[in-house]
């Protein structure tokens, strides 16, 4: 299986190219929608790799495929020189069991 980047970061993109993974340069959430839907659907596709900026933008619907589909794997990775929220994960659980997070 591959693993595929979505973002409109290109320094991530030509980084993540040197270490074998093809990248895809979304310029706004209509052509990362487009891509996120096309690829999640790609029996070919194992990691959909999003940066954070690019989550935000689709955050609902990738925690759409998590919930409901065991493949593709999506992961988010930091913007460079960026920070991600610390505590997503721990608020993703407590959000699907229905506790609201602050």
């Amino acid at each position: 299986m591959k693993s595929i980047l979505l973002t409109k970061d290109s320094d991530i993109i030509n980084g993540l190219r040197l270490a074998g993974v093809e990248g895809v340069y979304c310029k706004d959430r209509k052509e990362l929608l487009k891509n996120f839907d096309k690829y999640k659907r790609d029996s070919q596709i194992g990691i959909i790799i999003l940066t954070a900026s690019s989550f935000e933008k689709i955050k609902d619907e990738v925690i759409e495929v998590k919930l409901n589909q065991k493949t593709p794997l999506v992961v988010t990775i930091p913007e460079l020189g960026g920070k991600m929220e610390d505590d997503f994960i721990l608020k993703y659980v407590k959000e699907s069991v229905g506790i609201k997070a602050i």
